[in-house]
């Protein structure tokens, strides 16, 4: 081995800690770029492969059979921009009843299409065969029917209960139907004066939502007023199969630049600390024929040993973060392709190393620089003579001795305490956001959930499973009679019902969920974005994402299909609530009353009167509603999530070690410090100083910085909240209102605040243990 190489070696063989801190520090941002660079670079990857090899539609357009005819719809084939167009098909919203289950199923748009198509939104068969003849259909991946081969769907609510036989299994890019028929089917799946029609366009320019507002416009300027019923965007598609992993990515950011900024402090303050406390050591280097360059190459050496095996291990860490994401993405898209690109990678290392480097590199310059004659001379316990003026005030104060000695201190190596209280200020803005962000996360849960009701009778679950012939469907309860039981409980305060029924909306495949409220909802924990709540039938509000994928807005109208008959809502409010992916409508009972009777799975949320004990009123309404087949339970109906458990799990193991790492770098400023001082602390042992004091000396001179770092953290960590938590909305279609970003309280921001002097004394505590065990005579002896 190199002499240049053994000087490395044994110097970062000494400084244990300072290698610990620099590891630590390299490892977690390493972790946190690699995990959050992958996930920004891979979060759309599946669907612009799948969208590419299918030639997804870039527009899906609904139309209305009864104002427009297939030719007119051809015809848009011709219009300014578009490239290619599949249609006109043929679309019926139909509620089927598959064999093997009780009840009706949930409504599914139907399109006739003669075959899976190419040019436009090629359907790609997953399993069976495209359908050949009437009485076969082809259900989607995503159908809410469970699809297998062979399966049998009845539609006993059209003339002629037609039925249907399941041939295939099929995915299409950007989601343009439930089930595929042969067009002749469709006759018998559309009830008399409904139906419609679907064409699939695509253009040269579909980069932007702007693009693509023009290209429908230009589609519809042919067309009579009011032909288009609804659409969907492959931006709408796209957004959504992102959301995902592109949730994780700005909050990742935010760890991975704290974490960055961090090892920049950490390597420049040890290699600083490093050079002024060997001064001496470069001398005798210099003196036995180390050139500047080799001197300044081996403390560079000695801080980059470290960071490259925290880079190594940061990197491992990243990517065992990031499979289970990944691998979500590939089932959701059927691909296998999914891995972390290797220039993240490399970029990361690169990039993180390059940073050590330099930093290394400029911190150890002024040892490349000192004349060998000049740090020879130097001993090791100089004096600098700074904070005497500090001393002599502190010294004033009516405190004890010892601690006037320790809040002098900071003055006397103002450099060392701003590194230490820069390590602590990171540390305390990391707690401070991680804390903010569990508190909104845990106000999403309960917008989700709206668990703020008292008392619940939950709905009945649905009758699903295989009903034989001596089976018996197990009778459901009156939503009337309980209602009628709550009132006549004593301690009732008021209560509203809720019921869920499925429908679709033109324009946008799948289901939505539309939530029918019997009474004054608005106290239920529904928190409001913009707008108002209903207070009338016909009203209605819905969260954004279904704003986002309908393309409206608070004050439009949208009209709900898959009911006895189409219902049309005005929008009256935007409300935050992440359930069933945002698509929902929120409106009273009344507004369906005439589409769909049978409201019968009803949960019902009570709030109880002041001073009323909840566990006797639940007991005492539970014996009226024994023989109505229903139970109430206290509490709301709360529910978690595991993307919330992942993201406050992932947060806390991120800022734990931004944590440690500024604790270890407070330890390697004062262990430094004590070790200068070490002459110091024996004359002060000599004149009387006992341990416990010598341990309230080390101490306190950290206490200053802490509080300091500490009132400076959290503000920084509220603002950074403010600024990770809306762009962690938008990445998946929220708009947050200010009860969720605006969580902190006075009572929470000062022991935050204190938070940074318990940083600062929980990294000294180990220097001032070792102070204060050092015996007196030792001390003194050294130079």
């Amino acid at each position: 081995m190199s002499a240049l190489g053994t000087v490395v070696r044994s110097g970062v063989a000494r400084r244990r800690v300072q290698t610990l801190v620099i590891g630590l520090a390299t490892l977690m941002a390493v972790a946190a770029s690699v995990l959050g660079g992958t996930l920004l670079v891979v979060s759309g990857a599946p669907f612009d492969d799948a969208f590419a090899q299918q030639r997804g539609a870039h527009l899906s357009v609904a139309f209305d059979a009864a104002r427009v005819s297939a030719g007119q719809l051809s015809e848009t084939g011709d219009a300014e921009g578009v490239s290619g167009t599949a249609g006109p098909f043929r679309t019926a919203t139909v509620t089927p009843s598959a064999d093997g289950v009780g009840g009706p199923g949930w409504p599914m748009t139907v399109v006739g299409r003669g075959d899976p198509g190419r040019d436009v939104d090629e359907v790609v068969l997953l399993d069976g065969r495209w359908p050949t003849r009437s009485g076969e259909t082809v259900l989607s991946v995503n159908s809410s029917l469970l699809p297998h081969l062979g399966m049998r769907i009845a539609f006993p609510h059209l003339p002629g209960d037609p039925e249907l036989t399941v041939v295939g299994v099929a995915r299409s890019v950007t989601q343009t139907a439930d089930a595929w028929v042969v067009p002749a089917q469709m006759p018998a799946l559309t009830a008399p004066g409904s139906g419609g029609y679907q064409m699939l366009y695509r253009f040269s320019d579909a980069e932007t939502a702007a693009q693509l507002t023009a290209g429908g416009k230009s589609v519809r300027r042919s067309l009579p007023p009011g032909a288009a019923v609804g659409e969907r965007s492959w931006l709408t598609v796209r957004k959504a199969a992102e959301e995902d992993s592109a949730l994780y990515v700005p909050f990742l950011i935010a760890f991975g630049a704290l974490g960055l900024v961090m090892s920049v402090l950490v390597v420049g303050n040890v290699v600083a600390s490093a050079v002024g406390s060997g001064t001496r050591r470069i001398g005798i280097l210099k003196a036995i024929g180390f050139t500047p360059a080799q001197v300044v190459r081996a403390y560079v050496g000695q801080a980059l040993v470290p960071a490259a095996i925290g880079t190594a291990l940061g990197v491992l860490a990243g990517h065992l973060l990031a499979v289970p994401v990944l691998a979500e993405a590939e089932e959701i898209y059927g691909s296998s392709s999914l891995t972390i690109a290797p220039w993240v990678d490399a970029a990361v290392i690169a990039g993180v190393l390059g940073l050590v480097a330099a930093t290394a590199w400029a911190g150890a310059w002024r040892a490349g620089r000192l004349r060998t004659v000049d740090a020879l001379a130097v001993g090791r316990g100089t004096s600098t003579g700074r904070g005497r003026r500090a001393a002599r005030v502190a010294g004033r104060l009516p405190l004890p001795q010892p601690v006037a000695l320790g809040l002098a201190r900071p003055f006397a190596r103002p450099a060392r305490a701003l590194a230490m209280g820069a390590a602590v200020l990171f540390g305390t803005i990391a707690v401070t956001f991680t804390v903010g962000m569990a508190a909104s996360l845990g106000e999403v849960m309960k917008a989700k959930a709206h668990d703020v009701a008292d008392v619940t009778v939950p709905a009945p679950v649905p009758d699903f499973g295989p009903h034989g012939p001596a089976s018996k469907k197990k009778p459901r309860a009156d939503p009337a009679a309980i209602a009628a039981a709550i009132d006549a409980v004593g301690g009732t305060a008021k209560h509203y019902s809720a019921t869920t029924v499925r429908a679709t909306v033109a324009g946008v495949t799948g289901t939505v969920d539309v939530v029918a409220f019997t009474g004054d909802a608005a106290w239920g924990g529904y928190t409001m974005v913009s707008g108002r709540w209903t207070d009338a039938p016909g009203e209605a509000v819905v969260p954004t994402p279904f704003l986002t994928a309908t393309g409206t807005r608070v004050g439009d109208t949208v009209t709900v299909n898959g009911l006895a008959r189409p219902v049309t809502v005005r929008i009256v409010g935007e409300v935050l609530d992440p359930a069933n992916d945002g698509m929902q409508v929120f409106t009273d009972v009344t507004t369906l009353a005439a589409a769909h009777p049978d409201l019968t799975d009803t949960s019902h949320h009570i709030a109880v009167t002041p001073g009323t004990d909840v566990t006797r009123y639940v007991d005492a309404l539970n014996e009226d509603l024994a023989t109505l087949g229903a139970t109430a339970r206290a509490g709301g109906l709360g529910n978690g999530s595991d993307m919330v458990v992942t993201l406050n799990s992932l947060s806390a193991f991120l800022t734990l070690m931004l944590v440690s790492v500024a604790a270890l770098g407070v330890l390697n400023g004062v262990l430094l410090d004590t070790r200068e001082r070490v002459r110091e602390i024996g004359v002060h042992k000599a004149l009387g100083m006992t341990p416990r004091q010598t341990v309230a000396m080390v101490v306190t001179s950290v206490v200053v910085t802490g509080l300091v770092a500490g009132a400076l953290g959290v503000p920084l960590g509220v603002a950074l909240h403010g600024w990770v938590l809306p762009a962690m909305g938008d990445s998946v279609g929220l708009r947050l209102p200010g009860s969720v970003i605006a969580v902190y309280s006075t009572a929470e921001l000062l022991p935050l605040a204190l938070g940074g002097l318990l940083i600062a004394i929980l990294g000294a505590l180990l220097p001032a243990g070792w102070a204060a065990g050092a015996r007196t005579a030792t001390a003194l002896r050294t130079e």
